[in-house]
């Protein structure tokens, strides 16, 4: 069988898709990290679960504000890059945040209804990842040749 040109074109855009997307996720994870938001957490979401999106980015805030200000720090440094969210819900009960960037979600919970919601759980087919999990899985990537990390003050 003949080799179609543009497959190899096609398949080095999903490439630059994906490190694009991990690095909007990074970005996304030092933001909630920067707010001191609790228990951050990654989900890669099984491509075959139906799952409406790529990944899930799931934390807690102590308290209403913080979940606020946690929220408002993804979509201020995730805007910075022209990323802006299609969606987002329950900002002001902040019981739950919801930002929707389509290939990415990020859930901001208060500790109470991350317990009630469990969406840990609820997606336990997902590949699992902290915020550490996430730094050292680019590090590699970075060294591999692949996306660029960004490296914070201390």
């Amino acid at each position: 069988m003949a080799s179609i040109p543009w497959n190899n074109a096609i398949i080095r855009g999903f490439m630059v898709k994906e490190v694009s997307l991990r690095r909007q996720i990074s970005d996304a994870i030092a933001a909630c990290e920067d707010k001191k938001a609790e228990e951050v957490r990654g989900l890669e979401m099984d491509r075959k679960s139906g799952a409406f999106t790529d990944y899930f980015l799931i934390c807690s805030g102590t308290n209403p504000r913080q979940v606020q200000a946690i929220s408002d720090a993804v979509a201020e440094r995730l805007g910075k890059g022209g990323l802006r969210p299609t969606h987002i819900e329950g900002y002001k009960q902040a019981e739950w945040v919801l930002l929707d960037y389509v290939d990415f979600v990020v859930h901001v919970f208060s500790e109470k209804a991350r317990k009630f919601y469990n969406r840990e759980r609820l997606w336990k087919s997902a590949a699992a990842m902290t915020g550490e999990e996430r730094r050292a899985s680019l590090v590699k990537q970075r060294a591999a040749g692949g996306a660029r990390v960004r490296r914070r003050k201390p």
